[in-house]
């Protein structure tokens, strides 16, 4: 049967099981359960690897070198005020973004029929 990469993006991307969308993709912060409690899709078997971090730091990276520069052209603060503004900024924007990375990539993987999620070892 098809799997769409689009709905198992947006599954994983909202933790939730890219089979059912259910929301048990995770059972703690970064950890992927060992299979969906609602449809029983295993799970255990995701290979995400560094993936979801190396995403995350380039979507943050690229956000906070625009706003970098544009507060650096509009206002020159010290570089303490930049630490100030950016520190935090940084800290929980990579926190908020970096479980929805590696949800999608396991959604991806699910979809893709990657690292087992197709019935056969890799």
């Amino acid at each position: 049967e098809e799997r769409p990469l689009g709905p198992a993006l947006k599954r994983g991307w909202r933790g939730g099981c890219p089979n059912c969308g259910e929301r048990t993709l995770f059972s703690s912060f970064l950890t992927v359960s060992e299979s969906c409690t609602n449809c029983r899709e295993a799970l255990h078997h995701h290979r995400a690897d560094d993936l979801p971090a190396w995403l995350t730091m380039i979507v943050v990276g690229h956000v906070l070198a625009v706003a970098l520069l544009a507060v650096e052209n509009a206002f020159a603060p010290a570089l303490w005020v930049h630490a100030l503004i950016f520190g935090p900024f940084v800290l929980l924007s990579s926190l908020w973004l970096l479980p929805r990375m590696k949800g999608a990539v396991v959604g991806m993987q699910w979809a893709w029929r990657m690292h087992g999620f197709g019935g056969a070892a890799d």
